[in-house]
């Protein structure tokens, strides 16, 4: 298996799901604005989206899937069909406690998340928060999946599956909306809906992905097979190895909350502005980051439970140099290009001239700290697959304190709103990256190869020329406050064509300086 092909191809599919995550925040920005409608329906989608990310794409996925891994390696695949059947008994139970607790408690979640919000805007979050809970049950059971196919390297599903809540939620936005208006409901909830539907179609399509590699798992429904599927030796270590790292992803959630509750004292429509930030950001660190993490963690497993300590090593420098290589780029684009990105991608309909402005300043934070909001991807598999989930989260601990700590400074010392809270997350994420590189380089598990140094000089050197070019772009062409058809398709092109250059010239920079693509080739 080429690793970067694999990559690329898990890029391509995460491309198509952030594409479409873009349309969709595209239609919720010309639909809806930036108020406080919007803000609570961000505070809604947040909810099960951090338990989400607690009990699915985090928690669970950072303990099953090294475990999923480990165990193949060494007990072969009939073992290893056990620990998911029992692994997935476990999960459903839990998954429908959950989500009854979270439809009753809804009032006191949003009211943790979003205290500040006005009254018609608070009861419009618990409607929708209760509407959407369901979802976290849906996403937890696609995590399982993933983790399966991933491991048995069918990388496809897991990556094309993100795309159908987009289409779900643009299908009810355009569709629904216009309908709940004329009943005289909120517009908004239409966009719950749309949560809701996706989740649903996300988990159908790991059916036959699964069937057709014969690792569908099997539920035990009754309370004697949750009592075998919990005494299983593989389920109590994948529920220990869950404990820390619950903690650890918990501490990234309780700073989203804090953020969140921030961004709504800093004034009517923060919340949102964060929000449309946030997607952009999303881009590269799911093109890259989320890319190399899936395809890292199943080999970084395997390599420990073999005692591949030199192979462990060399798929950590290939992970990290390709970082550099494509996530550094990306970073000068959104501290430098950053309005005339969101002009072009938001400011149409209810989005404003301001909101494009507020929304840059954020996206501008994000990309001052985005290496380390990739890198984070990479280095921290390389603890999960040691099954040390330990070090992670003490050092989340104290990022979550500093970030803080920087939350003090930019946002209510220098006063710069919500681009301070996103300055806050990206100096944040650099500091837990640099301390998770120094954790492995004492223990020994990562040796940097040769010529780290002049690898690095010639990416800064290319990404210069490309900030220079797109300093130059940005200041070139009226990017925001136009209107009509013509302006609209101008700045479209003059966005192709300078997106375009800006990749030729630093590409082009690189193979001069003697940088080429396939020297990161690598087999596994």
């Amino acid at each position: 298996m080429n690793l970067l092909r694999t990559a690329s191809v898990v890029s391509i599919f995460t491309l198509l799901s952030r594409i479409t995550g873009l349309v969709r925040e595209q239609m919720v920005a010309g639909l809806f604005g930036a108020n406080a409608m919007t803000d609570a329906y961000n505070v809604a989608f947040r909810i099960p989206n951090m338990l989400r990310r607690l009990f699915a794409e985090g928690a669970f996925s950072q303990a099953f899937v090294p475990a999923l891994a480990a165990a193949r390696a060494r007990d072969g695949d009939d073992a290893t069909r056990h620990l998911i059947d029992a692994v997935a008994t476990v999960l459903l139970w839990a998954l429908l406690v959950t989500c009854v607790l979270g439809v009753v408690g809804a009032p006191v979640l949003v009211w943790a998340l979003g205290a500040g919000l006005s009254a018609p805007a608070h009861e419009a979050a618990v409607v929708m928060t209760r509407w959407m809970f369901p979802y976290i049950g849906f996403m937890s059971l696609v995590a399982l999946s993933a983790g399966i196919l991933n491991t048995w390297k069918r990388f496809v599903v897991p990556a094309v599956t993100p795309v159908l809540l987009n289409l779900a939620s643009l299908a009810c936005g355009y569709g629904l909306a216009p309908v709940l208006e004329r009943q005289g409901y909120a517009p908004i909830y239409s966009l719950a809906v749309g949560v809701m539907v996706g989740g649903l179609l996300q988990l159908a399509l790991q059916v036959p992905a699964l069937r057709k590699i014969g690792l569908m798992p099997r539920f035990a429904l009754g309370l004697s097979g949750l009592r075998r599927a919990a005494a299983d030796e593989g389920v109590r270590q994948v529920l220990r190895k869950m404990g820390p790292a619950l903690l650890g992803v918990g501490v990234a959630q309780l700073s989203l909350l804090i953020n969140t509750q921030i961004a709504i004292s800093v004034g009517e429509g923060a919340a949102s502005w964060l929000t449309y930030a946030d997607r952009l950001m999303e881009f590269p660190i799911a093109l890259l980051g989320v890319a190399l993490g899936v395809v890292l963690t199943p080999q970084l497993a395997a390599s420990t439970a073999r005692g591949e300590t030199e192979k462990y090593s060399g798929l950590l420098d290939w992970g990290l140099r390709l970082t550099l290589l494509l996530a550094l780029p990306c970073a000068v684009a959104l501290v430098v290009f950053a309005e005339p990105l969101v002009a072009v991608l938001y400011q149409r309909g209810a989005f404003r001239a301001a909101d494009v402005t507020s929304t840059a300043h954020a996206v501008m934070g994000y990309g001052l700290g985005l290496m380390g909001l990739v890198s984070i991807k990479v280095l921290a598999p390389g603890f999960y697959a040691r099954q040390d989930m330990r070090t992670p989260v003490r050092i989340a601990v104290g990022v979550l304190v500093l970030t803080q700590v920087f939350n003090a400074i930019f946002v209510f010392g220098f006063q710069i709103g919500v681009a301070g809270l996103s300055l806050s997350i990206g100096l944040g994420a650099v500091v837990n990256a640099l301390l998770l590189l120094r954790g492995l380089r004492r223990l020994g598990t990562y040796t940097p190869e040769a010529g780290w140094a002049l690898f690095l000089l010639r990416v800064l050197l290319a990404s210069a020329a490309m900030g220079a070019l797109q300093w130059w772009l940005a200041g070139h062409f009226a990017w925001v406050g136009g209107k009509g058809f013509q302006f609209e398709l101008a700045r479209a092109g003059w966005m192709a064509l300078s997106l375009g250059a800006s990749a030729l010239l630093y590409f082009g920079v690189l193979l001069l300086l003697g940088v080429k693509l396939r020297q990161f080739a690598r087999r596994a």
